[in-house]
């Protein structure tokens, strides 16, 4: 994985191989057995976005994560120009290794407008100063896990705020648990709308499916569950950058059929409501083998 900021930005800025035909590389010594999720929703967000007008922005993807990609072998994104609107485009990419399909990607972009503005308000939680590094806590538990994380994530710092009730929080609506993050970039990066979006898609595959264990008392590391990410939507509200704190307000309202359904709302620290995500995971019981 990645060892910095500027390593992720260069990880997903694919690589044009003809018109809307683009390659993907895999980032060096990576100790994964598979393709992480995040890397290659970003990769085929850069995609996309490198054949839309740039007066355009991504408001919503919707994508679908299909094969364990191969860490080994780049990937190729083939991009569809499905639309080109007055207001709205549409892409298709499709992600293929080996010469298949491994992951599926529409997704939509608009022109600026001006119009009716409302949000949900900001959740009541402590500031980033106050939160633990998530490697910190992870240390507590397993500390060759934490020096991984660490070495695998160094990109990005993320502080775990936990599991704050429902009914502590008036501004919630719901009564689900919900668990709490802070997270940014380690890095300045460039003022480029594009690269805030793809590193915000790469990340915010992360911790997400976690969230649909929290009711359970269960890790998503735990040799109990075999996780996998199966889909994942997000709707970009407003403008943020990733390089500023971000807090990442998780919460599941269902699991069930060995999957688990996360959603979540992403605030900066003053309170700017900027993009709402979903996943729907694999969180399968593993049975004790003999």
């Amino acid at each position: 994985m990645p060892k910095t900021a500027t390593e992720v930005v260069k990880l997903l800025d694919v690589e044009q191989l003809e018109v809307n035909l683009f390659r993907g590389a895999q980032p060096e010594n990576s100790r994964l057995t598979r393709v992480f999720g995040g890397q290659v929703a970003g990769q085929a967000v850069r995609a996309a976005l490198k054949t839309v007008p740039a007066d355009r922005r991504l408001h919503s993807l919707h994508v679908y994560f299909l094969l364990g990609g191969d860490p080994a072998v780049p990937i190729i994104y083939d991009v569809e120009n499905v639309r080109d609107g007055r207001s709205f485009t549409t892409r298709r990419v499709s992600a293929r290794q080996h010469g298949q399909v491994i992951f599926f990607m529409t997704a939509s972009f608009q022109v600026v407008e001006d119009g009716w503005e409302h949000q949900d308000p900001m959740p009541i939680t402590i500031g980033p100063d106050q939160a633990r590094a998530l490697p910190d806590l992870i240390a507590m538990m397993d500390q060759k896990a934490a020096e991984e994380w660490r070495e695998e994530w160094g990109g990005f710092e993320a502080r775990y705020i936990g599991e704050p009730r429902a009914e502590d929080d008036p501004t919630r609506q719901d009564k689900a648990v919900v668990q709490h993050m802070w997270f940014k970039a380690t890095e300045k990066l460039p003022d480029d709308p594009q690269v805030h979006q793809s590193m915000f898609t790469y990340f915010s595959d992360f911790s997400l499916l976690a969230a649909s264990l929290v009711p359970h008392k269960i890790l998503i590391s735990s040799p109990k569950v075999q996780p996998a990410s199966l889909d994942h939507v997000i709707w970009f509200h407003r403008d943020f950058r990733m390089d500023e704190w971000l807090l990442y307000d998780q919460t599941s309202p269902s699991a069930s059929g060995a999957r688990g359904l996360s959603t979540a709302r992403v605030f900066t620290q003053d309170g700017t409501l900027v993009a709402t995500v979903a996943q729907e995971g694999l969180i399968r019981p593993s049975k004790p083998r003999p």
